[in-house]
């Protein structure tokens, strides 16, 4: 059912204030930030690092590695799977570290309401 079906009212702001003052809003925030801020330095280092050797170290960049594939080719895609096993990686961790919490909090806020 959506909330915005009349047999279910919206919370008021009261509960919203009460979900985010609650402990298991707080350790939902802090597994997020204990997870997104870590995996996003590393990845953000790791563009970097391939950005700076494609406009600089042409020479290692450009080395055969098995016909016409190079060493950028290879990073490049790198980057793509790199993108993929954070997705997944997050997804799981969500759904083992976040997603208990965000329901518990949920349902407060929908039986309070």
């Amino acid at each position: 059912m959506s909330t915005t079906d009349s047999a279910n009212p919206p919370p008021t702001d009261d509960v919203w204030h009460e979900a985010h003052a609650s402990e298991d809003f707080a350790l939902l925030r802090r597994r997020l930030r204990a997870f997104v801020f870590p995996v996003s330095a590393l990845f953000l280092v790791w563009y970097l690092v391939y950005v700076l050797l494609a406009d600089y170290a042409h020479g290692f960049m450009s080395i055969k590695l098995v016909g016409n594939v190079n060493v950028g080719l290879v990073l490049g895609l790198l980057q793509f799977v790199s993108t993929f096993a954070i997705t997944t990686i997050y997804v799981r961790y969500a759904n083992r570290n976040l997603d208990p919490v965000a329901e518990r909090v949920r349902a407060r806020v929908e039986d309070a309401s």
